[in-house]
Parts: C-alpha cells; structure tokens; sequence
C-alpha cells in the first residue's frame, strides 16, 4: 500500500514554525524553467532540478490517486538512465484524468515516504501549483515491459558504498538500485508473473515471465535469498491503486498486467491499474511422516503471540500444525505463546489459559493428550508491551519422553516456605547429574539478565528423559528484524542490518550455556532449537553452531528446501534446529513442513520444523 507522511498547508507549517513567511517566488529564484520529465528525474536518485520552479511540464496522465497523478511523457529521451514518469502532487483529489494531455506549473521536490530516519529513499514528485488539461483520451504511452524479452534488472542490487543519494556512479545497466531508479513513476508491464511469495498487507511479490531466469528457485515454486543475492528480479505489486487476489506461492498472473512504479517503505513498488486475474498454481499443504517406535521426535513452531484474544479458528489451524503436519511429535519448542490477556498491558503474564486453549485443540485436531512447562516472564520485559510472549514447551509422555522438574512439581511445600528465587530472573546452570549433564533449574532461563536480552524473550532450557537418556533441550526466539535494519532498496548501500549485531549477541550466550553442558560432560546430548532470526550462513547462526560444536540441522536439507519463512518474496531458513555431536552421531532425519509461509491463508508466519533422532535408551 502508498503510505505518505502528513504535509501541512504552508499557511499552517508557518504557524507552526516550520516555515518562514511566504516570499514572491521572482524575489527568492529565478522563474520558472520550461523542462520535460526526463530533465527533473535525471540520471540521479535526486534531482538535478530539486527545489527549483517548473512551468509547463507535458505529459499524459496514466494514474490518478487522491492526492495527485502519475504523467509519462509521450516523446521519451533516448536514454535508459532517466525516467519519462513522475508524480504529480496536487494536495486533493486532481481534476484531470487517466489519458488527459496536460501541463504541469509546479516546484520539483523530494518526498521521503518512509521519514526522514528510516533509511529509504525518496520519490521524486512536482508539487503543482497549477495543472492545464490540454486534450482527453490520448492514447496511453507504451508500458515499459520487464523480464524477459524487456528490461531485465541487474543481478545485484548495488556495487558501490556509501550513500546513493550524495554521489557515486549511476548504472541502471550494473545495479538494480539504479534500474528501478530509472523505471520510476513510468508504466511497466508484467507477463505472466508467479507469485514468489503470499499476498499480504496489501502487497504481493512476483516473478516476471513464470520466474525465467530468476534463482535460485525453492522446490516449490519461489525463490531463494542467498548471500550477495538478494532477488533484485523481484517485483513487489501494492494495492494503492487496484485490488490484488489472495495469492500463494506458484499461483500466476496469467497475460499482461500493468501498473505505475512508485517506491515506499524500502521497496519499489508497482502499482497495478487494473487488478488482475488469478491462477491457481495448486499448492498444497505438507505433512511429515509420523516417527517410528525409538525416534524421538522434536519440533519447532512459531505461534505468532496466540492468546485467548485470537479467533478459535488460529488455535485450531497451530492444532493441525502440529497433529496434521508434524505428526504429533514428541518435543514442540514453541515461540511466540501470549499471556492469558493477550495485547491488553494489564499487568498479566500468567500462560494457562492460553495453554488449555491450545492443548484443547490439538485434542479436538485428533492429537495425544500434552502438557506444558515455562517461565514466566516478568510484565512487559520481554517483547511487545503487554503480550508477555515467551519460549516454552510442548510434550507428550506417552512414548517414553519425561520432563524433569526442578525443583520439583511433587515436592510438598511446608506450612512456611522459604523464598525461592524468582525463575523469571535467575540463571540455569549446568551440574553433575547421574554420570552426565544435568540442571540447576527446569524449566530455567539462560543467563536473563544479560544485556543481550534486554526487552526480548529469553530462551529456557529443560533437562528431560527419553527412555532413560537425558537430554537437554534449549527452546528460543531471538531478537527480531526491526525497522532499525535498512532496507535493501535503500539510501545507504550495503545497507546496515543493527539487529543482527543483538542475534550474535544472543548467540554468543547460548553458546556459552552450550559449552558448560560439555565441561560438565562433553558427551552431554544437547539440542537447540527456535526461531533464530536468521540465516544458517549468518554471523549468529555461524557463532552458535561453531562456538558450541553444534550441527545445524537446514543445512543437511537439499538448497531448495532449505527455508521456513518468507520475505519479500525471499524465502530463507529462520527457525533451527541444532544437534550436540553426540546426537547428530546417531541416525536422524530433518524436515521442514512447509504449512504456512507460502500461504495468503495461514497460522502464522514460519513453517515449522522437525528432527526425528533414532535413540537407545542410556
């Protein structure tokens, strides 16, 4: 969708302060300049021509929105590197119409969508002061094809360094930033695009040409993020303008579909003028297979804050997640499970009710009888206000997997107990437990009170027994991707990805705990398991995996299926699992079930993953 920042009249602004008093415009520069379109866009990401007066401009309008309209100069320069498109802000809604011939006064301006921090670029507009309409039904310039058999981005979204707005080289033909750059507020066509990616918030990325030449491709029809390739072939369409279909990965646009590119929050943007057909690519859901007597075996799954606020209908979808997909597995490592109050901020953080929600509904879906076991977390000091979100588990003890608690649930408690330490606060640590690794606390928390926790979900280890074996298992949900990371379309290239800097944080402490598990029994059975926040290839996965002697179970999977989430139309692996060397020894079988990331229509955002470890007892 278009988002645009509030812009005051000039009166009001200078009310406000924000402006100085209105001077003749002869008095402050010299007059107005007879250009067309391709002279105020420039072969630049700013204009040659900002701040300066306009009179006159040509153009045929091929897009009217509520505040303005798009116009395309029908004689086009002959150079690839300047865009014959541009906006035209008119304050209200325009009088002219789509294929009206007009003339723009106006003053040539940047308009930073996103605000002025955000690290996105701007769109280049004229802020009209006056609009002659000079003829009605002209016919429409020619949409700029993209893909193949038209203009194909380049590979690579930027080779420079730097800020792309204060300099550097400008190559449409070399760098994807500058391809698009030079599209904008043009028509563009798309033949027969495939969706990359689910429809949602109103945008839905697509593939030109049934994905031809993209890749590399996943399994099942999208496309893979990988390191120094993010996808600039990539089309993000946006409803701003027509409405778009509920679409899952692989369904298609069949034909031309055309639209104007504009660019908002980090990403260009084609806004389709016609909101265009679907068809149905057919894809359908996965279930693993179910594990067979001696495989423990142990999931992940990402419940997106499920409280009892949420509509019965997302319980009993997370339900067949587990029953349907994952087969009723052994061990769930849940992220993302609300308090009893869900979003409201009232102090709760209490999870049982949301618990007996969720176990009700695996029970309704056909699944065994589970139980739960967390921490909870303090109010509001994990994650977004109010929600109290945590890590936690899920287990069933009817094919010989046991919790341990400690202290533990059976212990009689005296008629004057002495205080105990708040779990929500204090560290598990690893001891000396039956000849191997054992814990302090279980459930217990890892480390929360180091600084790499702050304000996020800390993660919990549980010390449990498969047929006798003990195993320890750590459940997480690392620090998110935020606002605070720039975007890959943006101003600043490479652009600077902050949260990362708190994953590897975070991975540093797991690791840690990790590493005190062996010093206690170097052939302790450890497994890790959550939403990581990040690629296998990454800094933070890499510090875990190497720091700790951990294997990292995606990366055992072919590279096309080697993904639970979607981004943009990127598919790329966010949720781990993590074998300690003496599991990964012993035969095991890893699978993603692809379930909900490709799907308008979904439980959540990730698709969960799940490990089947052939085990003796020990």
């Amino acid at each position: 969708m278009v988002h645009g920042l509030l812009r005051l009249p000039a009166t009001a602004a200078i009310a406000m302060g924000l402006l100085g008093p209105l001077v003749p415009v002869a008095a402050a520069q010299a007059a107005p300049r007879a250009v067309r379109i391709h002279d105020i866009q420039g072969a630049a990401h700013l204009s040659p021509l900002k701040g300066s007066a306009v009179a006159g401009v040509p153009g045929v309008v091929t897009a009217v929105t509520t505040n303005g309209f798009w116009m395309q100069d029908p004689r086009p320069d002959r150079s690839p590197a300047t865009s014959e498109g541009v906006f035209v802000f008119t304050r209200t809604r325009p009088e002219a119409a789509v294929g009206d011939a007009v003339r723009v006064d106006g003053r040539v301006s940047e308009f930073r969508p996103d605000g002025g921090s955000s690290g996105g670029l701007t769109r280049t507009e004229i802020d009209a002061t006056a609009a002659k309409v000079d003829a009605h039904g002209t016919p429409l310039p020619p949409a700029t094809p993209l893909g193949p058999g038209g203009r194909r981005a380049p590979g690579v979204i930027d080779r420079g360094v730097g800020d792309v707005e204060r300099g550097g080289a400008f190559d449409p033909r070399r760098d994807a930033l500058d391809f698009y750059e030079a599209l904008e507020g043009m028509r563009i066509e798309l033949r027969d695009a495939v969706a990359a990616g689910p429809s949602r918030y109103g945008e839905l990325p697509v593939l030109p040409s049934r994905g031809a030449g993209a890749g590399p491709r996943t399994a099942r029809g999208g496309v893979l993020l990988r390191d120094g390739d993010a996808n600039p072939e990539r089309v993000i369409l946006d409803d701003a303008l027509a409405a778009l279909p509920g679409m899952d990965v692989g369904d298609r646009l069949p034909g031309a579909n055309r639209g104007v590119l504009d660019y908002s929050y980090g990403d260009y943007k084609l806004l389709l003028t016609a909101t265009p057909q679907r068809a149905p690519g057919g894809l359908a859901r996965e279930s693993t297979r179910a594990q067979r007597p001696g495989e423990l075996a142990v999931a992940t799954v990402g419940l997106d804050g499920l409280s009892p606020d949420a509509p019965a209908a997302r319980f009993d979808a997370a339900a067949r997640d587990i029953v349907d997909g994952l087969r009723s597995p052994d061990l769930v490592a849940v992220s993302g499970l609300g308090d009893n109050s869900g979003a409201d901020d009232d102090g709760t953080v209490a999870d049982d009710q949301s618990v007996a929600q969720l176990i009700t509904a695996i029970s309704a879906a056909g699944g065994p009888a589970y139980d739960w076991r967390s921490v909870d977390p303090r109010d509001n000091a994990d994650g977004r206000k109010g929600a109290n979100e945590r890590v936690g588990f899920l287990f069933r003890t009817d094919r010989g997997l046991a919790f341990v608690d400690r202290p533990s649930l059976s212990e009689p408690v005296p008629d004057d107990p002495p205080a105990r330490p708040d779990p929500a606060v204090t560290p598990v640590r690893a001891v000396p437990r039956g000849g191997t690794a054992g814990l302090t606390l279980s459930p217990g928390r890892i480390a929360p009170g180091d600084a790499a926790w702050a304000g996020t979900r800390k993660p919990i280890a549980g010390e449990l027994t498969w047929r006798g074996r003990r195993i320890i298992v750590v459940a997480n949900q690392w620090f998110p991707r935020t606002g605070d990371d720039q975007p890959l379309f943006g101003r600043r290239q490479p652009p600077a990805q902050p949260t990362q800097w708190r994953r590897d944080a975070q991975a540093r402490v797991v690791a840690g705990f990790v590493n005190s598990v062996r010093r206690v029994d170097a052939r302790a059975s450890v497994i890790v398991a959550g939403d990581l926040g990040d690629r296998g290839t990454s800094a933070p996965v890499r510090t875990l995996a190497a720091g700790a002697g951990l294997a990292d179970l995606p990366a055992e999977l072919p590279t096309g299926d080697r993904y639970t989430a979607i981004t943009g139309g990127n598919a790329e692996d966010l949720d781990h699992i993590l074998l300690s060397r003496a599991l990964r020894g012993s035969r095991h079988e890893y699978d993603v079930v692809h379930r909900n990331a490709e799907f308008a229509d979904r439980a959540g955002d990730r698709d969960p993953t799940v490990v089947r470890i052939a085990l003796a007892g020990r």
